[in-house]
């Protein structure tokens, strides 16, 4: 490898590890450091609870990678280096307290029929949407694989306006920024079938009431339906291993244990980074940051530009998440048997209780009642445990990344480290009510407070697993500032990727692919 790389990349997430994978691929040479002694940021996986247990930090569900322009056009150099999927039919549910409950398959006749049991007005509906699906995705898609600039957004303006029509191309731009309740009030009469699509906005910062969110729920039910999920076989982190060995087949290097504590410039322009053991590194091309907009004021001291500066300043957070790692020696004892079946069960019961979490997450609060999250990766792909033991892998959404009080006040403690386990607790007391007698089958735990997050990856500020708030105000041109979407920084030769970036989070790797593509021109 040449002494000083064409360009240097900040973070060994995937974001990251795609953009030096697509620049490699195109004859870059490019190094890669990484703070943490594990790469890959939120998407990694370890034996967190007890040996031959293993279970996903933080992301867990890899279809937007699997379905991302960056796996469709390095998925075969990827698959020699390792990379495998575990597919599943059975995407998600929904259980309720009344015992009922609500799956998304693929199979749309059935999925179709498990609707018609709470509304047939909703199984039309649901048909109509399943109908529309691959030209409405169509379009969605294109926006939101789409480069953030004028120029981009006008040539997607006008290919969208001579297929749709301007009353279509006028329809996509509302629903974009539609809430989640809206548009399941207008689509939908059943409320358990609202209730079922709309905990897909939990997993970013998409409560019911907020502008912008239907989109995220929609998506994932159609795709759901569509495509089915995919996980990681023998853990998420297999997305990041190949890409490791892809970058390092190509002449590239990512080390660990290797922190970034300044980025050097000259003449308004970057020119290497400072290691914290004083290490300097040159780069030829680009230094890329893969780190909170915060995160690049401090390697910094200042982008030099007072408007993008405040924009990064003020850059907003999503609430946080707790993560419970449970190693069981059986699956739980779920009211109807068909839930063993589903990669995600969601304990979410209904709009309100979502939006009256989210807000209370936003105030501070401890939530009386947390939208849980339970995946069940063994059910998919039964290597991640000992023959016959099962893994949970349990989203507590959401949770405040600095406590100011407890929204059923029965937890004092104002700090993580002591409000850990009984805020769990509380998480299991739920996953109990619903299925009875799980406690009775835990043989490890494992339980990841939004501040250990923060301390693990300083980009998951207070918790916050996709980098900052994709509410409308910084999401599209704005992400994370007007003008900036593209990853570019008032500092020549620096530009900024990862989460905080457009199109923002989630394992599709956009950020990384569109900089790089970028960079590399094509």
């Amino acid at each position: 490898m040449a002494e000083n790389p064409d360009a240097i990349i900040i973070g060994a997430g995937h974001n990251s590890l795609a953009c030096a994978c697509h620049l490699a691929a195109r004859g870059w040479k490019v190094a890669v450091y990484e703070q943490n002694a594990v790469p890959g940021g939120a998407v990694k996986t370890g034996e967190y609870t007890l040996p031959g247990f293993r279970h996903d930090w933080a992301a867990m569900n890899l279809s937007l990678f699997a379905g991302s322009a960056f796996h469709q056009q390095h998925g075969a150099e990827l698959a020699k280096h390792g990379l495998s999927f575990a597919p599943t039919a059975n995407p998600f549910a929904s259980l309720f307290p009344d015992g009922r409950w609500l799956g998304v398959s693929n199979d749309a006749a059935l999925t179709t029929a498990r609707i018609r049991g709470f509304s047939q007005a909703d199984a039309e509906a649901w048909k109509r949407l399943t109908e529309s699906f691959p030209a409405d995705a169509e379009a969605i898609l294109g926006v939101l694989g789409s480069p953030m600039n004028m120029r981009a957004l006008g040539m997607l303006m006008g290919k969208t306006m001579w297929k749709r029509g301007s009353p279509g191309a006028l329809d996509l731009a509302r629903f974009l920024m539609t809430s989640p309740r809206a548009w399941l009030d207008q689509t939908f009469e059943h409320d358990q079938v609202k209730a079922t699509l709309a905990a897909w906005g939990m997993h970013l910062d998409f409560a019911p009431d907020i502008a912008g969110g239907a989109v995220f729920p929609y998506l994932e039910a159609m795709a759901g339906q569509a495509f089915g999920m995919v996980l990681g076989q023998g853990g998420a982190d297999t997305i990041t291993g190949a890409m490791i060995s892809m970058i390092e087949a190509r002449g590239g290097s990512v080390t660990c244990g290797a922190e970034v504590r300044h980025i050097e410039q000259a003449g308004g322009r970057a020119i290497g980074v400072v290691l914290a053991d004083e290490t300097v590194v040159r780069a030829e091309k680009a230094v890329i940051a893969n780190v909170s907009p915060a995160g690049l004021l401090r390697l910094t001291g200042g982008t030099g530009d007072p408007r993008h500066e405040r924009a990064m300043e003020t850059f907003q957070h999503a609430p946080g998440t707790m993560m419970i790692h449970l190693a069981l020696d059986q699956l739980p004892e779920w009211p109807a048997p068909e839930l063993k079946r589903f990669a995600y069960v969601h304990l979410a019961p209904s709009m309100d209780q979502m939006a009256r979490t989210y807000a209370q997450a936003k105030a501070g609060l401890l939530p009386d009642e947390p939208v849980i999250v339970c995946g069940q990766p063994t059910v998919v792909d039964p290597s991640r445990a000992p023959e016959g033991k099962h893994i949970l892998w349990l989203q507590v959404r959401m949770a405040p990344g600095q406590i100011r009080g407890d929204a059923a006040g029965g937890i004092d403690a104002r700090n993580w480290q002591d409000t850990a386990e009984p805020f769990a607790d509380r998480a299991l007391d739920i996953l109990e009510r619903y299925a009875p007698g799980t406690r009775d089958h835990i043989i490890g735990k494992h339980v990841v407070t939004p501040d250990m997050f923060e301390a693990d990856n300083p980009n998951l500020v207070g918790g916050d697993q996709v980098c900052g708030s994709h509410h409308l105000h910084q999401h599209f041109i704005n992400r994370p500032a007007r003008g900036y979407a593209d990853g570019t920084t008032p500092i020549r030769n620096l530009y900024l990727t990862g989460a905080a970036v457009w199109p923002g989070g989630g394992t599709g790797a956009g950020p990384g692919t569109l900089l790089a593509r970028k960079l590399a021109g094509n």
